[in-house]
């Protein structure tokens, strides 16, 4: 269903007002044009899928392929869909841009630093790098969460999984910034941002390289046991993993892993400020240790107000059939997961704020193959940053009115610009 069809009473979609609260918009879509054909600020048509049942399903449908070479107008799209600047940094192969057979070799190599075991392991870093964030800010009495700690939280995580000294993080979260902060905007900020990375990740696998053949041993630990020097291991033991396939690989997993992450922090914090009886459940929580009202609780804060608004880009390979609307081959489909997430067919209450919602199967992560990789340190960061927050800052709240919050533009992330929050003195 087009726009078309519906032109007296449709909502406008992708305007500041509908960013700020794109949630009724949505509602329509669902009841009255769940597959949705429109128009993108960008010029490129495309389907929204915004029903839980045909999201779920459309996320797992292996005739929907990542790969950009499936779109139809691959000339008119090209650089409008994807990661801004991936293309020209030669940055494509990347798990958000492929299919199996590369998809689950690659998925495979990278799947070992996101373990359980792993991720544990690497509990008490998240903590120390938490703890301290809120030091730098907490005697003021005042900070933006965004900037100050839902930011800067993850890129450091991030850097000391994939292995990036010390002394260069400050520069990666430098160049992070600048795609946090063009995100909605000019495409060219990004894309200088994506140049400057892959540049410093070649150099970075280069010496990484030369380290490991200098230790032949390559023995687990210190430096050598990081992703990318693991990375590094594979390919050179017949894993026929490419050096651009590696520095893909690095980079999607800093776009991917910190933004999310960046945002579902930012988005869940203020969540909860606007729903003071759910926030002081948690915070009542957080100071008893009671872990499993944080786990449900950051599902919930997921589901209610994600940091991915729409699913990354699928191309139809053939004809397909979706919530019986007919989509030909080479056609874009984006899953609206805020839209899915909020399906009263699926969730009682949806627009409903419950930090204890059981059988909440919500689609933020995603489904099928492409399930996010990283959310077993999404949730590990998410329920450390937030509960720790709660727990440090008891009187934690917004310092402007709830109508002067902007949100950051752009079709795939939902961000907070900004989040200033106030607190009382320390006793």
């Amino acid at each position: 269903m087009s726009d078309r069809h519906h032109p007296a009473c449709s909502p406008a979609l992708f305007s500041w007002e509908f960013a700020t609260d794109p949630y009724p918009a949505y509602a329509w879509l669902r009841e009255h044009a769940p597959v949705h054909r429109t128009t993108l600020p960008s010029g490129v048509e495309a389907w929204l899928v915004t029903r839980y049942a045909d999201a779920r399903a459309t996320l797992a449908d292996p005739r929907l392929s990542k790969n950009p070479i499936h779109h139809s107008e691959a000339a008119h799209a090209k650089g409008k869909v994807g990661i801004p600047g991936e293309r020209s940094a030669d940055l494509m192969t990347h798990l958000l841009n492929i299919d199996p057979p590369d998809h689950t070799r690659l998925r495979r190599l990278v799947s070992k630093a996101f373990t359980p075991r792993r991720v544990a392991a690497f509990a008490p870093r998240v903590q120390e790098l938490t703890d301290g964030l809120i030091d730098g800010f907490q005697r003021r009495g005042e900070a933006d969460l965004i900037h100050e700690f839902a930011f800067p939280l993850p890129i450091y995580a991030i850097c000391d999984l994939l292995g990036v000294p010390r002394e260069d993080q400050d520069d990666f979260r430098d160049w992070a910034g600048m795609m946090i902060r063009h995100g909605g905007g000019p495409r060219g900020g990004v894309a200088r941002a994506v140049k400057r990375i892959r540049a410093y990740l070649a150099d970075l696998i280069h010496r990484k390289r030369e380290s490991l053949r200098e230790n032949a041993e390559g023995k687990a630990g210190g430096k050598a046991d990081d992703l990318i020097s693991g990375l590094i291991r594979a390919s050179d033991h017949g894993e026929q993993l490419t050096e651009n396939e590696a520095a893909a690989m690095c980079f999607v997993l800093l776009f991917a892993g910190f933004e999310t992450t960046v945002n579902l922090i930012g988005n869940g914090t203020y969540a909860l400020l606007r729903d003071p009886a759910q926030c002081d459940r948690l915070r009542r929580a957080a100071q008893k240790g009671d872990e499993g009202l944080l786990a449900t609780g950051v599902e919930e804060l997921l589901r209610y107000d994600g940091p991915v608004e729409i699913s990354t880009w699928r191309f139809a390979t053939e004809p397909v059939v979706i919530g019986g609307q007919r989509i030909a081959a080479g056609e874009p489909v984006l899953v609206v997961l805020a839209a899915a997430d909020r399906d009263p067919e699926r969730f009682d209450s949806p627009d409903v704020l419950d930090l204890s919602r059981a059988d909440n199967q919500h689609l933020g992560y995603g489904h099928g193959i492409h399930y996010c990789l990283g959310a077993p340190l999404a949730r590990l960061e998410a329920q450390t940053a937030i509960g720790t927050l709660l727990r440090r800052l008891p009187d934690l709240r917004l310092a402007v009115e709830p109508e002067e919050i902007r949100r950051r533009g752009g079709l795939i992330m939902r961000g907070l610009r900004e989040l200033p929050v106030t607190w009382g003195p320390i006793i």
